[in-house]
């Protein structure tokens, strides 16, 4: 006690400002379950394990820590599994995960020597008390940023409710018998609330639903308001009323007198259909995939270093998938594990290593790498339960990586190619002062664009990548014989394909080769300004590569627009060798006899080159639906690529707060700050300042612009002849042969990228590994025609 109170000076009561950390060691996955407990750093409230607090007290003379220890208390074996009602988890009414039930313990401890005092007790000083009960009563940092809770959100009252318009066509609605006014649909069925039409829902992206009818209603009619048949009964506010101008489930205050005025008694009527919400939850409880998962395969689960799972924080499969490759790669190996201690990593991080990039990737590294918690959990019953591991929660590490972003900080499903290439740009970032140890590095490479205007004359633009993105020619398919029998099968006896056993449809099979051809071959390019001509004529681009990475990443492009431009998935099989061949690939350069176009593009073509919409782009949004004005805006944040494209960015920014202010065209001043971020990519000032003018000031847009107007860049990456070429040496990049074996898969299965599950099929030590998340087991059956991303390591000779 002598010695605790010679140390009050270092203890410290928490003020509501600071971050507390109490459920997970800031060095490692510990928690007050694992074996030492945990202990609370009672100066900076930062959480250490046993292993490691050892090295604070080093770092920090901190001397006096509150230990926490849980340990498992005895429950029922025959407690029931409760069913949710809920859409959530760890709340009343969600998901019971029928976890263990945990007992805390505490105690004061004193380093270096470990002296433990108990607490609660009243000898002990009260400053001690004051700050150990404001810690215990404070809501730890780790749970404040990953909220473990996660709830549908509550339905509103629609803006429509009191203002719909009910026709007087005598229409009454009986209680039951319902069936589609325009197909034989007799399940999820809709009435309108202005005209009493029963029409069937919309089809779900696997095909299941109904055929739309109830939305192109309301895209005919503008009639707002519909209410799922089958969800009313007594308890109104329970019942599915959908806004279609809101496009989101509401609440309908007036809904009795709706519902009156079609005869309908909801005080009598039962519950025979699942709402929205209940449908979302369903699907939740029984996600399954068979093919991607190895659903329905004994899965044999491996353990040990390099076998660890990461547990979903919430729509966090994307981070997991594509983490489990990184630290399957030698560069990220050595970067953050096998040539950096975590003592190493805390020694060089700031005050509180919870914000620092290289000691919580460090962290992960050890974390997954290292088989200290890849380990099976010990079972009640081990003759009849699955062996399984609990994973650890990259929590620190998705704070770290998603500060500042506002998508990826949030819970929502991600991109996994957007997450891969914004952790490269941050890796990247975090060792600047270092580049020969960053691991990003290993997988750029150059990229060589030649363009060949119609008078002979040549400019090559370069750049840097990390990402192959590949379209996928569906007519090169290898099974164009199959597919039209088929599809005739189909015809003659009127089937569509949600009405097929999976067994009998027969879906695309696309050779890698193929996509990699189409990448290379030659492409046209319209309204191309040439310096040589004075004018715009039509050019021919080629790519290539001037450099091949150490790994070799391919994206596959499987969002398209469908015949009535509907953003859809392309159902297609990509057969994907174990080794391909990319030397053809590689970008020569200029070759003798080409002559360079003119550099100087005339400044009146500058300045007119004002941001303008692809009318042909807008006028295919506006058929479906879309705000004029919103349309124009897409296909100019996009750069007029293409329908798809555009449509994605409505998706993404329909609750932009400018989304409905003037498109602006000013191109006079630009911002400083923003030509200080273009010359820092590597381009000249001038073209700079005109890049931004020709887009409005926005930066991605101007970069897109330098790009696609080559003839205007001045800058070392652009308009270059072979001679004055930096060689892939001399840039940093790495190269080598074309040679490449496949070692990675990430798998997609839902109708977005911003939805749905991601899954990562891994070849370690000569066999197939799937990370679905905190399983990893052995895979039978890899999905390497299935993939999203795949992941090719270089052959050395």
């Amino acid at each position: 006690m002598e010695l605790l109170r010679s140390n009050l000076s270092r203890v410290q009561i928490p003020e509501p400002t600071h971050r507390i950390y109490k459920h997970e060691c800031c060095l490692s996955f510990d928690t007050p379950r694992s074996e030492g407990g945990l202990f609370v750093d009672m100066n900076s409230f930062l959480a250490f394990g046993k292993d490691y607090v050892a090295w604070n007290h080093e770092k920090t003379g901190n001397p006096v820590y509150l230990h926490i220890k849980d340990t498992p208390k005895s429950v029922p074996e025959d407690r029931p599994l409760k069913k949710p009602t809920l859409l959530a988890i760890g709340v009343d009414g969600g998901f019971d995960n029928n976890e263990t039930e945990y007992e805390e313990s505490y105690s004061i401890v004193i380093l270096p020597d470990f002296v433990s005092l108990p607490f609660p007790s009243v000898e002990l000083p009260e400053k001690v008390r004051i700050a150990v009960d404001t810690v215990l009563s404070a809501v730890g940092a780790e749970r404040r940023e990953q909220v473990a809770a996660w709830t549908a959100e509550e339905k509103k009252a629609s803006e429509h409710a009191l203002t719909v318009q009910q026709l007087k066509s005598g229409v009454v609605i009986p209680p039951s018998g319902w069936k589609c006014a325009k197909c034989d649909k007799k399940e999820n069925l809709w009435l309108n609330l202005t005209d009493g039409m029963i029409l069937c829902g919309r089809k779900n992206w696997d095909g299941t639903g109904g055929n739309n009818h109830a939305v192109e209603h309301y895209k005919e009619t503008s009639y707002p308001l519909a209410v799922k048949l089958g969800t009313i009964t007594a308890d109104l506010e329970a019942a599915d009323v959908y806004s279609y101008p809101e496009d989101d489930s509401v609440l309908d205050p007036l809904l009795a007198q709706h519902l009156a005025h079609f005869g309908i008694d909801f005080s009598s009527m039962q519950k025979t259909e699942m709402t929205t919400a209940e449908r979302e939850l369903d699907q939740n409880t029984n996600f399954d995939w068979n093919r991607i998962q190895e659903s329905g395969k004994e899965l044999v689960p491996v353990f040990g270093p390099g076998y660890t799972g990461l547990v979903n924080l919430g729509n966090s499969c994307y981070l997991a998938a594509t983490m489990q490759i990184l630290f399957s790669t030698h560069s990220f190996i050595s970067r953050y594990f096998s040539h950096q201690s975590l003592k190493l990593a805390f020694e060089m991080a700031p005050a509180d290593p919870t914000l620092d990039l290289n000691m919580q990737l460090t962290k992960l590294g050890h974390g997954l790498l290292s088989g200290k918690y890849s380990i099976p959990v010990t079972e009640k019953d081990a003759a009849t339960a699955e062996a399984r591991q609990e994973g650890i929660p990259p929590r620190m590490f998705k704070s770290v990586v998603a500060a500042g972003h506002g998508e990826f900080s949030s819970m929502r499903q991600q991109d996994a190619l957007d997450f891969f290439l914004h952790l490269l740009d941050k890796v990247e970032r975090g060792n600047n002062t270092r580049p020969d140890l960053d691991p990003s590095r290993s997988f750029k490479f150059g990229v060589e664009e030649k363009i060949l205007c119609s008078s002979g004359k040549v400019s090559y633009n370069k750049r840097d990548d990390c990402i192959l993105s590949l379209n996928i020619p569906l007519q090169e398919a290898t099974n164009k014989d199959e597919l039209e029998a088929i599809n005739n099968q189909k015809a003659g006896k009127g089937l569509e394909e949600n009405n097929m056993s999976t067994d009998d449809i027969v879906r695309p099979r696309v050779p890698l080769e193929a996509c990699l051809a189409t990448f290379a071959s030659p492409e046209q390019i319209h309204d191309y300004y040439s310096t040589a001509l004075k004018g715009k004529t039509t050019a021919i681009k080629t790519t290539g590569l001037t450099s091949f990475p150490d790994y070799l990443v391919l994206h596959m492009r499987k969002f398209v627009m469908d015949a009535g431009w509907v953003p859809k998935k392309l159902d297609v099989y990509i057969d994907v060798p174990d080794v391909i061949d990319i030397s053809h690939m590689r970008s020569k350069g200029l070759q003798p006899g080409e002559e360079l176009l003119p550099d100087a593009v005339p400044e009146e073509v500058m300045e007119t080159a004002q941001p303008v919409a692809n009318e042909e782009i807008v006028a295919q949004l506006v058929s479906m639906g879309f705000n004029q004005l919103h349309c124009q805006k897409a296909a100019i944040n996009t750069s007029n690529v293409g329908v798809e494209e555009a449509t994605n960015w409505l998706f993404s920014h329909m609750d932009d707060p400018d989304i409905d202010a003037p498109i602006s065209h000013q191109a006079s001043d630009v911002d400083q700050s923003s030509v200080d971020t273009l010359i820092s990519f590597g381009f000249a000032e001038e073209v700079a300042r005109k890049a931004l003018k020709a887009s409005g000031g926005d930066i991605e847009k101007a970069t897109d612009w330098i790009f696609n107007n080559p003839n205007a860049s001045v800058s070392d990456m652009d308009v270059s002849s072979s001679s004055s070429a930096q060689t892939p040496a001399q840039t940093g990049l790495p190269d080598g042969g074309g040679r490449y074996k496949l070692f990675g898969i990430v798998s997609h299965m839902g109708t977005s990228t911003h939805c749905g599950h991601y899954v990562a099929h891994i070849l370690k030590e000569g066999r197939w590994v799937i990370f679905n998340d905190s399983k990893v087991g052995i895979s039978t059956d890899p999905p390497k025609d299935m993939g999203y991303l795949y992941f090719f390591q270089r052959l050395e000779n």
